[in-house]
């Protein structure tokens, strides 16, 4: 695959990039270049490899959800939360409607 000076002109005009003339000629076969390099990676026999998210193994340092871990925000706080509220309805803020 290749792409053609026009090509690289409007390209550059879709992402708002002003290109001179000269500029427009060194970009094609850069562009060139790079999309014979991802036709080559195209060619590479990956069927044996298994997919990752990462180079190195990542795993997430978890912690344990507990509700009263920190006392000052624990559970069984509602009423001193819905204190501050505007407007509490039924043990839950109360919002106005958004949607008819």
């Amino acid at each position: 695959m290749s792409v053609t000076r026009e090509e690289v002109a409007k390209i550059a005009s879709l992402a708002r990039i002003k290109m001179g003339d000269e500029e427009l000629d060194r970009m094609v076969p850069e562009l060139n270049n790079i999309l014979d390099w991802v036709e080559q990676l195209g060619e590479v026999d990956t069927s044996g490899v298994e997919p990752m998210t990462a180079v190195i193994p990542n795993t997430l340092r978890l912690r344990d959800d507990v509700v009263d871990a920190i006392p000052e925000t624990s559970g069984g706080r509602r009423e001193d939360v819905l204190a501050n509220a505007p407007v509490a309805e039924h043990g839950f803020f109360g919002v106005p409607k958004v949607i008819e």
